[in-house]
């Protein structure tokens, strides 16, 4: 009987030992899968971004060589500056995404008052021309438009804003802060760059933000038709009462000339029928690869805003697709990363950076196929353009920031 005692008592001990060398076994298992969820990095992302780029420089070459031997002597002058500047700017990004995006939280202030005072200064002796309109700072042998800083201004201020406030963004109150602290970018991006645009889409991302944070959606869309109908008529009224040829402001010319661009092919309708006739040349499946007949000068500056247009007609409309579907996969990451992001910063940062890239692709394309006037807004990691790219890819590197920190549970 007592034999038998201790043999139960030292198999009970024996057990309850190896129950708990299981747990810790399990508990070091699970910081170790935890520690791995907290490794997550999005590389879809970082393809898809790649892809785009890598694109962009074929179709920038292709589109550029012709009028840069003309202009320069040298049929890939275009095409170093971008190839240069694009490799940079993914290392930048890869730096980027391996900072801790909260840091952010100490630089809010100065970030919006850089962004303010830089696109003030284009209005001194530091601001350059090019192309009939001053929007660039020149300092030293750097030359960039400070109203890109403003967007990204904006797309890290507000999210920080809209988390101290917490419950109270639902006031009215709130929201025109909101409004007021947004609108003074857009204002600065108009009134001292000249540049309306921007400030459009510095104001549709402030809108946009608030939107998301706001718990009532309904009062957004009952405003946003008002706008959409607001629009519609003062269109209607301009196209019956103002003519082209009178003493009126260039923006008042080119919505006449979106509106009736046949009537003006010679003019300031140029460039909008020449983009046009390349994409109905290019019919479904392109000239092929390097074969554009507008690229030749019909389409001035094509590498620029009018790039879409020489796409259409190398690669079709199919190519055009592609190209359509490669942004539809960017932004369903961006949505994916804002969907799953650790805290209501991140979220909506990338929110914001979601609105930028949707708002610029609908936007250029949109203008090459005349649906909207002429707005000179570039497409995203395609056209040509320094400033633009270096701001774009510190915004991926963010949204590749926020993904990092994303931690899945088990299901």
């Amino acid at each position: 009987m007592n034999g038998n005692k201790r043999y139960n008592e030292g198999d009970s001990m024996q057990k309850t030992k190896t129950q708990k060398q299981s747990r810790i076994s399990g508990a070091k298992a699970g910081r170790s899968i935890q520690h791995a969820r907290a490794d997550y990095y999005d590389y879809s992302l970082v393809a898809v971004i790649v892809l785009l780029i890598c694109f962009g420089l074929v179709m920038l070459y292709s589109t550029s060589s012709y009028m840069a031997e003309v202009k320069y002597g040298n049929d890939m002058f275009y095409f170093k500056k971008q190839a240069a500047i694009s490799v940079a700017c993914v290392v930048m990004a890869l730096i980027i995404s391996r900072i801790d995006y909260h840091i952010l939280h100490y630089f809010t202030t100065i970030l919006y008052v850089a962004a303010f005072g830089l696109m003030l200064l284009v209005k001194t002796p530091l601001g350059t021309a090019a192309n009939g309109a001053q929007r660039w700072l020149q300092i030293g042998p750097i030359q960039f438009q400070p109203s890109e800083i403003a967007k990204v201004a904006v797309i890290v201020c507000l999210p920080y804003m809209i988390i101290k406030m917490g419950r109270r963004i639902k006031t009215l109150k709130a929201c025109m802060v909101l409004l007021g602290v947004g609108g003074l970018l857009a204002f600065g991006a108009y009134q001292f760059t000249d540049n309306l645009s921007t400030a459009i889409i510095i104001f549709a991302i402030t809108v946009g933000l608030i939107f998301v944070a706001h718990p009532d959606t309904k009062i957004f869309f009952i405003l946003g038709g008002a706008g959409l109908a607001g629009i519609a008529a003062v269109v209607m009224f301009l196209n019956a009462t103002v003519s082209v040829d009178g003493d009126i402001s260039f923006r008042l010319r080119r919505i006449m000339v979106w509106l009736h661009p046949e009537d003006f092919a010679d003019t300031w309708g140029y460039q909008t029928i020449q983009a046009l006739y390349a994409i109905g040349s290019g019919g479904f499946f392109g000239r092929g690869l390097g074969n554009s007949i507008q690229k030749l000068g019909s389409v001035p500056e094509a590498q620029n805003d009018m790039i879409f247009s020489i796409i259409c007609e190398e690669l079709g409309i199919f190519g055009g697709i592609i190209v359509l579907l490669l942004y539809a996969y960017l932004l369903y990451r961006l949505f994916f990363i804002a969907q799953n992001a650790p805290d209501m910063f991140g979220s909506l940062m990338v929110s914001g950076i979601f609105i930028h890239i949707a708002l610029q692709v609908i936007l250029n394309i949109a203008v090459v196929v005349n649906l909207m006037p002429n707005t000179g807004v570039t497409l995203p990691f395609i056209s040509y353009g320094g400033t633009s790219i270096v701001f774009l890819m510190a915004e991926m590197g963010l949204a590749l920031s926020v993904a990092r920190q994303i931690k899945f549970k088990d299901s």
